[in-house]
Parts: C-alpha cells; structure tokens; sequence
C-alpha cells in the first residue's frame, strides 16, 4: 500500500489507460505500414492471435513481446511508448 502512494507511481486506472494507449499506438504503426496482422506476426516472431490479443488489450503483453513488435515495425520501442504517455505527463514532478 505505501508503494501505491509513492510520488511518480501511477494509479491503476492509468496503468489501464497507457496500456491501452500503448496497444492503440501499435495497431496505428501497423495500418499505416499498410501491414496486416499475419504479416506483422510472421516478421516478429508471433502468432497472429497474439498480435490481435495484443491490439485488442487481451494480454499485456512481455517485454520480449513488444520489443519484436517493434523490432518488426521497425519503429522504436521509446517511440511507441511515448505515444502512450497522456499529454502533459511527460515530466517527473
């Protein structure tokens, strides 16, 4: 509970929104490369069910996971996961 409380930790309603955030961000990548899921699955190692449960908030996914993705999106991991910060929370206060 005191971990919960400390300065910088998010709350878990923002945990689900970057989440989601960070899966939108992902799909948004792969439509605009003109990718579908199959051929972004074969190029990052995963099956396609894995990269729709990923897209869709299914899974949260592992680090590993996410690097292939982006790896195979050939985009930055950062990138990405800027794209998911909620604006003006980019700073440490």
């Amino acid at each position: 509970m005191v971990l919960a409380l400390a300065v910088g930790v998010p709350s878990p309603p923002s945990i689900d929104v970057i989440a989601a955030r960070v899966a939108e961000a992902f799909r948004e990548e792969r439509v605009r490369q003109g990718l579908s899921m199959n051929a972004l699955a074969e190029r990052a190692g995963l099956s396609q069910q894995m990269v729709s449960y990923v897209e869709r908030g299914l899974r949260s996914p592992t680090l590993d996971t996410l690097l292939r993705l982006a790896a195979a999106l050939e985009v930055g991991l950062p990138e990405l996961l800027a794209r998911a910060v909620p604006p003006g929370k980019t700073k440490r206060d």
